[in-house]
């Protein structure tokens, strides 16, 4: 495997986790009223579930689009 290959691999995975990042933050801002963190804490399933299914969303959105 040629370097520039693995390299833009490399770069296009902090990319997509910078993006994922920038993501869950701007979700997080979107709804005030929740704070997933506190919620997590407590052990609510319904939040894990839900930052679970946007996590996958954004990295399928990501992937066709990184492709």
């Amino acid at each position: 495997m040629e370097f520039s290959v693995i390299a833009l691999n490399v770069l296009y995975a902090v990319i997509g986790v910078v993006i994922m990042f920038i993501s869950y933050r701007l979700i997080d801002r979107l709804t005030p009223e929740v704070d997933f963190p506190a919620e997590l804490q407590k052990g609510n399933v319904a939040v894990a579930i839900f930052i679970a299914a946007i996590f996958i969303s954004i990295a399928m959105i990501i992937g066709k689009a990184l492709g």
